[in-house]
């Protein structure tokens, strides 16, 4: 649907412009999302919100708002009150659990949005169910089995091999994700999660050793918009977690592959064949070299959106990269250009970063563009 600008706001061209709000704004894809908005060929109006009381000083919005967490009752009516204070056009949640509660409730809510159906933002939050959905349909993916008890252990241990990969059945940012050699050290992680009164139910999953890639896509009415691939060679502060994955990659780069490709896109379509929004696809390598998906991140960008943002400034010279600023002009029923499917950007293009060190972005050892020299 066609959105109506908000009546008196006009940006520097004349224009109307846009009035949008992002949830989780304070935390890193929240950031990335809206500096590559920052840098998009238009002047937007940005209403950030936070549930931590501390990070929401960090939202680069225009506004910064502390709500309730998203499981709590007063979420939705908060976010109503400050789309009609600010004349909200367009909502984009961020974090997974925002994702949740914001398309469980699209009808209460007096703005739009694009998201993917409910249907499928749920099989995609649903790492055990959208595992049977590809693996129904003959799509690459890990050997799965749902751990209820001890025997489910054993049973994956003979299947999939030592290691498994335990992990929690719902979440982001590597949830509870172990590798085990054993059944002892399966039981005792799963365990100690549990000591700690979480209500997580875990998977176990065949151990994938190869490439970690992220395949980020776009969607409309289940025609693939435009996409990339990246593979993540290093993450931050690896040592503190026993899988060695943070959920935030320090180093990483484009790659061109025809097989991610198809992988990346067949998963999405086998989630919903009129798939809507953003669709990011974790695939890894197994032992004979085979991409196989592990999850997709739907309705929500990635951790290092901007990398693809601030890459296709420098490099491409326009915005056809700029993933955000893409899904905010297919929200508003704005024509997009006639661009590539796939590998929208340059190979072997570096983004490397770290906790308070600006990122860079490398290519054939030279740093590129002047905003993080």
């Amino acid at each position: 649907m066609k959105i109506v600008p908000a009546d008196g706001l006009k940006g520097n061209s004349g224009e109307w412009m846009k009035r949008i709000m992002v949830t989780g704004a304070g935390g890193p894809a929240g950031i990335n999302f809206i500096m590559s908005l920052r840098i998009a060929p238009e002047k937007m109006f940005i209403a950030g919100t936070e549930a931590d009381r501390y990070f929401v000083y960090l939202a680069p919005s225009d506004k910064k708002y502390l709500v309730p967490k998203a499981k709590e009752s007063e979420y939705i009516e908060k976010l109503n009150e400050l789309i009609e204070k600010e004349k909200i056009e367009f909502l984009h949640p961020q974090p997974d659990v925002e994702v949740e509660t914001v398309s469980e409730n699209r009808e209460k809510l007096r703005v739009n949005t694009f998201l993917p159906s409910k249907a499928a933002v749920k099989a995609c939050q649903d790492k055990l169910e959208s595992a049977k959905i590809w693996h129904s349909k003959d799509i690459p993916v890990a050997k799965t089995r749902e751990l209820r008890n001890e025997k489910d252990i054993d049973k994956a241990l003979e299947e999939f091999g030592s290691p498994i990969w335990i992990r929690a059945r719902h979440g982001a940012g590597g949830r509870g994700s172990t590798p085990a050699n054993n059944k002892e050290t399966a039981l005792s992680w799963i365990h100690y999660w549990k000591s700690r009164n979480v209500e997580w139910e875990f998977i176990a999953q065949e151990h994938l050793p190869g490439k970690n890639i992220g395949f980020h896509s776009i969607w409309k009415n289940g025609e693939l918009v435009t996409s990339m691939a990246r593979e993540r060679i290093e993450y931050i502060y690896p040592y503190l977690a026993p899988s060695g994955i943070t959920g935030t990659p320090a180093v990483q780069k484009t790659v061109h592959n025809k097989t991610i490709n198809k992988i990346g896109t067949d998963a999405v379509l086998a989630i919903d064949t009129k798939f809507t929004g953003i669709a990011c696809v974790d695939l890894k390598e197994n032992n004979e070299g085979v991409p196989c998906a592990t999850e997709i991140n739907a309705g929500r960008m990635f951790t290092t959106s901007f990398f693809f943002s601030y890459a296709s400034k420098i490099l491409r010279k326009d915005y056809y990269a700029n993933i955000p600023y893409l899904y905010v002009k297919l929200a508003y029923g704005e024509k997009i250009p006639n661009i590539p499917k796939y590998d929208i950007l340059p190979k072997d293009t570096y983004w490397i970063r770290h906790i308070d060190a600006p990122p860079k972005l490398v290519r054939d050892g030279k740093i590129l563009g002047e905003m993080y020299r």
